[in-house]
């Protein structure tokens, strides 16, 4: 089985080198593109309860992910109390929700239709905003559990830091870095001749280009910014267990607890989502998984993950902030 890119779809074990196919599980793979050209093969039209799924699966994702992501968005541009500091990281990761749930309907219509109808320039930009919204995510994610560690280990020296005005500047860095991260997908994504399909073109050595950055994306992408977070987290049981009730939760102000609960179960939620992913892509570097319609399944399991953490964040923050759940009902 190839390699898999860390954005888009593998094709259907069923696919075979002369580009035959009859697969049920041919569902859309945005983040899991097959980038590897050694074996030819081609994508074919969905057929019957294949397209149907694909249809509803991607209508609901892409209503409830922008319907919540731009209401999160709305509601702290709108209400001056929803300015905090955390607010702000939030607001740029739903931005960057929103970037992935509006490439969807795009990707979607290739996957249907076996080709790509767009043209070279929103190939690249689709597959930009794909892109960066995992980066994005997982740095805005990193930068709040930092957020986190200094408000509740360094309250007092940490005040002249944890400022809307600094929260904004560092918001615009995140995304200046993302942009920077992703810069191989804007250079090498395309459309490719072959079969029409918007893809990722890399030069020769096409394994070596691809495993690179695998293991590139996986590393920056998720498991360093993943190490900072958990660094993060076990500072701030350890100050808060050594210090006992002087600094403890208890003595906390009770919106400071419910913030940095909120950032814990969004951070929880997105490792949820996106681990089988980054795990699938790592084991198929060093063995090579059989194709068979139950990992065909495993692999659009793990993709709907991926789907799930853009749609479930919004519910995240009305469920565990009474700022934006009060926010939310004023809209409503």
């Amino acid at each position: 089985m190839d390699h898999l890119d860390p954005y888009w779809y593998p094709l259907p074990p069923e696919l075979n080198s002369s580009g035959a196919s009859g697969s049920p599980f041919f569902f859309p793979y945005p983040r899991l593109l097959n980038i590897s050209s050694n074996v030819s093969t081609q994508s074919v039209p969905f057929q019957g309860s294949s397209t149907l799924v694909t249809a509803i699966i991607s209508f609901t994702v892409f209503l409830v992910g922008l319907t919540g992501n731009t209401l999160a968005i709305y509601v702290v541009l709108r209400y001056a109390k929803m300015k905090t500091v955390t607010n702000i990281y939030i607001l740029n990761l739903a931005v960057a929700d929103e970037l992935y749930i509006i490439g969807l309907p795009f990707l979607t219509t290739q996957n249907v239709l076996s080709y790509w109808p767009f043209g070279s320039f929103l190939c690249r930009v689709v597959m930009t905003a794909d892109s960066m919204n995992q980066f994005t995510s997982i740095f805005c994610l990193t930068v709040m559990s930092m957020d986190r560690y200094l408000a509740v280990v360094h309250p007092i020296r940490s005040t002249k830091w944890r400022h809307p005005r600094v929260a904004k500047v560092v918001s615009t860095a995140v995304w200046g870095v993302s942009f920077i991260v992703v810069l191989p997908v804007v250079i090498f994504s395309d459309v490719q001749e072959k079969f029409n399909s918007c893809n990722m073109i890399w030069p020769e050595p096409k394994d070596v280009w691809s495993t690179a950055f695998i293991i590139y994306t996986a590393t920056v992408g998720f498991f360093g910014p993943l190490l900072i977070i958990c660094l993060c987290y076990l500072l701030i049981v350890i100050k808060v267990k050594s210090s006992g009730a002087r600094v403890g939760f208890n003595n906390r102000r009770r919106s400071e607890r419910k913030v940095t609960r909120m950032v814990v179960v969004i951070v929880v939620v997105f490792v949820l989502c996106w681990l089988p992913f980054f795990i699938i892509n790592m084991v198929n570097l060093v063995v090579i998984i059989p194709e068979s319609s139950v990992t065909a399944g495993i692999y659009f399991f793990a993709v709907i993950l991926s789907y799930a953490n853009s749609c479930a964040n919004p519910l995240l923050y009305g469920f565990l902030s009474d700022n934006f759940k009060q926010s939310f009902r004023k809209v409503g």
